[in-house]
């Protein structure tokens, strides 16, 4: 199931919500948030809900074991079997198919895979469980000791398929004695119709454009249209999972839970670096705190630990070669900046260094895109052959001008201009029950164009589900 869809707008959500505030009690919220978590992530695939169950009674004892010999040699052996545990899951569920087929290049072997489904949100449940059993190994926080309550963690389907990755320690209190308030309420259904509308009127007509220029035969592609394609998977990407973050954050205020932030206006970046601090945080905190400070951070070996780590980035994106390139692409530039460019860019006005950034960023999407490693070559080569006759096409003119203003309204939402509005209007509105009326009023709006929409078209990808 997914967030952008006529059965969770109109029965699965509005039936959770009555249910979850039927009853103050708080052991009876978290058994309706359980269940309707489970129904939410096995709506699709209810065989791999047994996984995710199996997956969060391995880490919940191996959290009470490393607790209970806290301070001992004994304690490691449950971080050793999270890890072992969690990561054997990813190598067999995801990356089965990718490792059998070099180890065959490579050795001229025949080996078959077992060529598994991939089960839905498994590369973010895993890094949350392991984050958890490694924040209780460091004494960051302590072991939950009520499995229904870990259950509850591990499988809340706000965020349990496409995040944010969600810590343990982040919303620890929230499980045990959290506290919904109007407002809270109240500003979750507002963020998650921002979102809704991110994904379903930005994203979705993005992604129609997307399969139309890059899914197309790339020899009789032109250079203008291999750069609006791109353009058109940069606005897709960025506003699918930007907007899913939304209404994860949103869903979390409506239930009492409050995730953290998840993008912060990637493209407004002035460095690469820069970039990966406002993109996926969650999943970038995550590097940085479970993997390049253990390794060593700026301390020691500093480039082998960004190559590690960019290394494991891109790979975790996806079981294709194209991933991990992806991920060495944006390395190099890191490495570069932290070994001068970043002094460089300093010394510049900031719209040089922002033009900087997109030139790098956006052609870096095509890497990402092509798990064809022969078409990602192809189509490179289409983006760079200005010299070639086939450089514009009148097809690609008329779909400029007839998404003109959807396009200025998508490129102007890559920038916090809805949040300076938001924030002006709400300053100059005299009484708070004025802007109240009026956040209410856009949120209809923005359900209304969305049900229109969906409504209207079928066409309703999700890139981040794969992972």
């Amino acid at each position: 199931m997914v967030f952008a869809s006529l059965i969770f707008l109109f029965l699965f959500l509005p039936l959770n919500l009555l249910l979850y505030y039927s009853s103050k009690n708080t052991t009876w919220r978290n058994w309706v948030l359980i269940v309707f978590s489970l129904a939410f992530y096995g709506w699709g695939e209810p065989i791999w809900i047994t996984l995710m169950i199996f997956s969060a009674v391995i880490d919940y004892f191996n959290a009470l074991w490393i607790e209970k010999h806290r301070g001992t040699k004994w304690a490691k052996l449950g971080i050793y079997s999270t890890l072992f545990f969690n990561l054997g899951l990813l190598i067999t569920f995801k990356y089965d198919v990718f490792i059998v087929d070099n180890v065959n290049a490579i050795f001229g072997t025949s080996f078959t895979s077992p060529g598994y489904g991939l089960p839905i949100g498994i590369s973010f449940y895993t890094f949350q469980t392991i984050s958890y059993v490694v924040d209780v190994y460091r004494g960051d926080v302590k072991a939950q000791r009520h499995f229904p309550r870990f259950l509850m963690f591990v499988s809340l389907f706000h965020q349990l398929v496409a995040g944010p990755i969600v810590r343990y320690e982040h919303i620890a209190n929230e499980i045990d004695t959290r506290k919904e308030k109007l407002n809270d309420f109240s500003k979750g259904v507002t963020r998650f119709c921002i979102g809704l509308f991110k994904k379903v009127v930005i994203a979705n007509i993005a992604a129609e454009m997307v399969a139309k220029y890059m899914d197309a035969d790339i020899g009789g592609l032109s250079t203008g249209g291999a750069w609006f394609g791109l353009l058109m998977f940069a606005i897709q990407i960025y506003f699918d999972f930007s907007g899913y973050s939304d209404m994860a954050i949103g869903l979390g205020w409506m239930f009492g839970f409050h995730y953290h932030e998840n993008f912060r206006y990637p493209y407004t970046a002035t460095s690469i670096s820069d970039f990966w601090r406002r993109w996926h945080i969650s999943l970038g905190t995550f590097f940085k705190d479970y993997l390049y400070i253990p390794l060593g951070g700026n301390r020691k070996r500093v480039y082998l630990n960004l190559f590690i780590v960019w290394f494991l980035t891109g790979m975790w994106h996806g079981a294709s070669w194209n991933f991990i390139f992806w991920g060495l692409y944006f390395f190099v530039f890191i490495a570069l900046e932290k070994a001068f460019l970043l002094k460089l860019l300093s010394r510049l006005p900031k719209f040089v260094s922002h033009v900087y950034a997109l030139i790098i960023i956006i052609p870096g999407w095509v890497i990402f895109y092509f798990t064809d490693t022969n078409k990602l070559g192809a189509y490179v080569e289409r983006l760079f052959s200005f010299g070639a006759a086939n450089a514009w096409d009148v097809s690609l003119t008329n779909d400029i001008t007839n998404n003109l203003y959807w396009l200025i309204l998508a490129i102007a939402l890559c920038m916090p201009v809805y949040l300076k509005v938001h924030n002006t209007i709400e300053n100059r509105l005299r009484k708070p029950v004025h802007f109240q009326v009026m956040s209410m009023g856009m949120n209809l709006v923005f359900l209304f164009l969305c049900v229109a929409q969906l409504v209207g078209k079928s066409y309703n990808p999700f890139i981040y589900f794969r992972f």
